[in-house]
Parts: C-alpha cells; structure tokens; sequence
C-alpha cells in the first residue's frame, strides 16, 4: 500500500515520500506472514520495561496517508483489548518531516500533543494551512492551543527531542520501516503489503491476539 522509504536522520541516509495503492473492495480476514505482515528479525520494543503488549503506530504529520488514517487509528485504539497499550512515534525521514517530529515531542513536553494531533492533520491537508518549518508549527500551537512559541521552540530545539528524535530513527531503521503509516506490534511483527486501512487495523489486532496467545 504504501511506497516504500529509505531512511536518513544524523547520518542515517533517508529520503522522503509516501504513497498508497487505491482499496480493494474487501479485506479478508486471514493474514499471511510475509504479505500483509512480516516477523522483525531481531525483536526490539519501543518501551522493554513495560510487560504489555504494544502497538506502535510510525507516523508524519507530512504524510497525507497518515492523515487519512488517522480516524481509523482512533478507531484502532478503541478495539485493543484492555491492557495493551498504544503508541505514536513520528518518522523523520528527511529534512521537511523533520520539523514535524520536532514539534510532536515539543507538544507532549508542553501536554498538548493529544489534543492537537488531528488537529494538525486536517490544518495541514486539508485545510493547507502553510505550515513547514518549526517557526510556522510554533505559530500555529500558539494561536489554537495557548502554548508559549518561545517554550515550544525551547522544547522542539532541545537536546532532549534531538536525542528522542534520534532514538526514534535508529529504532524505525531496525523495525525495517520505510514507509507511513506502519503499525508495529510488540517490536516483533510489522504491516507490510496493506490494501487498505481497514486492513492495516484487521493486522494489527490480528497480531496482538497472537502475541496475547503467546505468540501462536
């Protein structure tokens, strides 16, 4: 479904796009290994202190795909089991997504990121508001959302997003995503060959319920 990215991040070579293939009519929902869904060959999670299992949606503000499957993420959250947690992590691919993923992390330091999220999507795709670069982003928190821009710039320009930005990077690169929207599940499964998002979810709790029966 989706076109497949090279990564690049702090001499991490990346280049930018995202793309889909139109839906089919219907999903099934039987889920092959390799196909709609591929085993990550050295298993690595986003939290390893945390004993549940989680799902991690790879994500840009900068990719118009990732827009549209933003209400089919919400939807997504409210069908997994209880007790399995759920997580977001923007991509950097290159250097226009990086701001992106800058202001994220700023708006979860300055606790508005949940708030905002779709927010930003529909601003950016749909309404093409013009907002690139971190100034722009700051402005726009600013006027919807009361955050202070000098802090949010504090925040997006600190050593501290650097380094999360960074973590997240090296972390996408051994996931081996190269495209968005990519849901992986417990860092050991992640979608691949997706039709549609009503799939990409179908995947997501297919695997959830195979790491939930112990990995059958």
């Amino acid at each position: 479904m989706f076109k497949r990215l090279s990564l690049l991040f702090v001499g991490l070579a990346m280049t930018a796009a995202c793309s889909a293939r139109p839906a089919d009519d219907a999903s099934t929902p039987s889920y092959t290994e390799g196909t709609q869904y591929v085993t990550i060959g050295a298993p690595q999670r986003l939290d390893p202190k945390n004993g549940k299992v989680e799902v991690v949606e790879v994500f840009s503000y900068g990719c118009i795909h990732c827009a549209h499957y933003e209400p089919k993420v919400e939807q997504l959250q409210k069908e997994l089991p209880k007790g399995v947690v759920f997580h977001a992590i923007p991509a950097a691919f290159n250097d226009a997504w990086l701001p992106y993923a800058q202001a994220y992390y700023a708006a979860k330091k300055l606790g508005v990121a949940e708030k905002a999220h779709a927010a930003l999507f529909k601003a950016i795709h749909t309404d093409h508001y013009p907002i690139r670069t971190i100034e722009e982003l700051a402005d726009w928190y600013a006027a919807n959302y009361g955050v202070d821009k000098a802090k949010f710039l504090a925040a997006a320009n600190s050593g501290e997003t650097r380094d999360r930005i960074l973590a997240d990077t090296k972390l996408i690169q051994a996931w081996g995503i190269d495209g968005t929207p990519t849901v992986v599940v417990d860092g050991k499964y992640r979608s691949a060959q997706i039709k549609d998002f009503d799939e990409l979810n179908g995947v997501a709790k297919f695997l959830v319920d195979k790491e939930l029966k112990g990995g059958k």
